[in-house]
């Protein structure tokens, strides 16, 4: 856990895995999502309303039982609640999208994007990496929303103060920021209308 300047406090999360009966932590998560690549609407100025999509982040698509499952290992590993910021519940479809993030700076490993090879052939599926999540963006045939797996990192940050660690109380909540850093995808749906546009956050 370490502060920042502004008293708020930042912390990454890591996660118990039990494989073949041992034990251990991993800094990611994987969670069955769709990863919208979709193109998004510009101003009548030409100004891109979501600045950077595709680049720097990105809307990722899963159902609410499964964020609200997550916030629940969260809320039993560290004691702090979720709070809903970074997030846009659509109470049409039950889906939630969280506002993923792309590292997209010069050094850092960019997210790689992985294809199913062929999904009808018997056995375990296999994979083939197409690029990296930006250069598949940036291919009109791939601006769809994948369905697939989603590997993500997490970090967590509270607000407290710079000389004091917060710790849970009553009413306070973190908030979280995934960073997508991988995705395994099977295929294009078109079941998941995607967001156009900078949407109404309805909590």
């Amino acid at each position: 856990v370490r502060a920042s300047r502004d008293g708020m406090w930042f912390g990454d999360l890591d996660f118990t895995y039990n494989i073949n009966g041992e034990h251990c932590n991993l800094g990611y998560i994987g969670m069955d999502v769709c990863v919208d690549l979709c193109p998004k609407l510009v101003h009548k100025h030409g100004q891109l309303r979501l600045k950077n999509y595709g680049k720097s982040w990105v809307y990722v698509y899963l159902p609410q039982l499964t964020l609200d499952k997550f916030k629940s290992y969260v809320k039993t590993g560290t004691g702090w609640d979720v709070s809903n910021e970074g997030t846009v519940y659509d109470p049409n479809r039950n889906l939630v999208a969280i506002e993923a993030q792309l590292h997209h700076q010069t050094g850092q490993p960019k997210p790689s994007f992985w294809a199913v090879k062929d999904k009808d052939a018997p056995g375990d599926m296999s994979f083939s990496r197409i690029g990296t999540v930006q250069e598949v963006n940036e291919h009109p045939h791939q601006q769809r929303v994948h369905r697939g797996v989603g590997i993500f990192s997490v970090s967590m940050e509270v607000e407290g103060s710079p000389n004091f660690k917060p710790t849970p109380r009553a009413g306070d909540k973190a908030n979280l920021c995934f960073t997508l850093v991988s995705v395994r995808t099977w295929g294009v749906t078109d079941c998941v209308a995607p967001i156009v546009h900078a949407p109404n956050k309805w909590y």
